[in-house]
């Protein structure tokens, strides 16, 4: 049982961190009339927190390197508390948006390190167990935060989705400084690569306020600073991405798939407005009725952590992701649990690939690079199915989210994700 206490500790700082990315998006009404606050600034309360993220997440990797992963989910814990706190007690926007950016520090922190610390204490089968076990908490966090945020909105205000973090920030801090191990200083040596990720933190912000509010120049100044980004990395003594990993064509495979596995979160975001708007399901109605994708999602991810995820788990996981977007036979219940099932598989299989494909002193950048293409991939996602939607309706949606899977799936049948020359961590990854 103490084996598993670490993960226990993890799974709650990650089920915080998703909970609190998901539940706000149905109090936004509620703050805006309470604040009487401008739809801009209305905006700016639920896009700081992933701007945030996706500028943070792979310096933060680095960061668990170089300061041990647990150091930096402790703080992120520390920081994601106090921020919450922030929040609930803000007079008006304005200190709502500030507060809601310190989320994002905390935040990043939580998502990159639980990857990390997963990472770094289990091992063969115990790490696809965990990563199993991982996977299907975090669905249902973002599966019952709409549905929490919901609930506590409507009978108990809108500042009662941010008190809920304090208890929950406290018991996770608890566990985690008693079953956590301080862990090795692998990166100790390494320095901040402060340019690097000064021109990957406007790039990635760049992108994803670009996506997000339709705003071209703003994809040209991220296409900028990522050019600026690779430059500085070549020429890096300790680059914070070498980009020469790019060359690799299994690296390159990895992050082809965990980008595709994003595919159905962004097309879900138009499901649930499609619901809404289509056939006038009210908000939790519609969460509701995305509720077979969670369960199934739920269900899979803890029985595939029980076998050695590889290749064929992996590529099957995105055909099904492929083939539930468009699936013709039966009704949206059963789209959404083909989807499902396949999302299950791939969060022990992506994990894993991730790991293999990088020295196991780098753990944290692992993590960083898994969770920051993650955010990206879904950002993005939303932002180009939100012009399919618009031009054609759900079907151009669906049809993109299937061709996503599929090619998904192709680029991981042709890799074997293997770490070879490396006996630190059997990942066991098969043909």
């Amino acid at each position: 049982m103490r084996k598993w206490m670490p993960l226990a500790a993890v799974c709650l700082g990650s089920f915080l961190f998703l909970l609190d990315t998901t539940v706000l998006s149905v109090a936004l009404p509620r703050i805006g009339a309470d604040l009487h606050a401008s739809l801009e600034n209305l905006s700016w309360v639920a896009n700081v927190y992933p701007l945030g993220l996706a500028v943070l997440m792979l310096t933060t990797g680095t960061l668990a390197d170089r300061w041990t992963a647990r150091a930096v989910y402790l703080a992120g814990l520390g920081i994601f508390g106090a921020a919450s706190l922030a929040c609930a007690l803000a007079p008006n926007t304005g200190a709502l948006i500030a507060a809601r950016g310190a989320q994002s520090v905390g935040g990043a922190a939580l998502a990159v390190t639980s990857v990390a610390l997963i990472g770094e204490g289990y091992r063969g089968a115990d790490l696809a167990r965990a990563l199993g076990v991982f996977g299907a908490v975090t669905g249902l966090a973002a599966a019952i935060g709409p549905v929490l945020g919901g609930v506590s909105t409507q009978y108990l205000g809108w500042r009662s989705i941010f008190l809920l973090n304090l208890p929950l920030a406290a018991l996770t801090a608890a566990l985690g400084a008693a079953a956590l191990r301080p862990g090795a200083r692998g990166g100790a040596r390494r320095g901040v690569d402060l340019a690097g990720a000064g021109t990957f933190g406007v790039a990635a912000g760049s992108l994803t306020y670009g996506v997000t509010t339709g705003g071209s120049g703003w994809l040209v100044v991220a296409a900028g600073a990522l050019a600026a980004f690779g430059a500085v990395e070549r020429r890096s003594a300790a680059p914070l991405l070498d980009v020469r990993l790019f060359a690799r064509a299994r690296f390159t495979a990895v992050i082809v798939c965990v980008v595709a596995s994003t595919a159905p979160f962004g097309a879900l975001v138009w499901v649930s407005v499609w619901l809404q708007s289509g056939l006038g399901y009210g908000p939790l109605r519609a969460r509701f009725a995305l509720a077979p994708l969670a369960a199934a999602a739920f269900v899979t991810s803890l029985t595939a952590g029980r076998g050695r995820p590889g290749r064929r788990v992996l590529g099957g996981g995105l055909l099904l992701t492929g083939v539930g977007a468009v699936l013709s036979i039966g009704s949206l219940p059963v789209r959404l649990t083909v989807t499902g099932v396949g999302i299950g598989l791939l969060g022990p299989a992506l994990g894993a690939a991730v790991f293999a494909a990088l020295p196991p002193d780098r753990t944290g950048l692992a993590a960083g690079v898994l969770t920051t293409f993650r955010q990206l991939g879904q950002t993005v996602g939303v932002g180009l199915f939100g012009v399919l939607f618009r031009s054609g309706g759900l079907s151009g949606v669906l049809i993109a989210a299937a061709v996503a899977g599929l090619a998904g799936a192709v680029v991981a049948a042709g890799f074997e994700f293997r770490r070879s020359g490396i006996k630190k961590r059997p990942v066991g990854w098969d043909a």
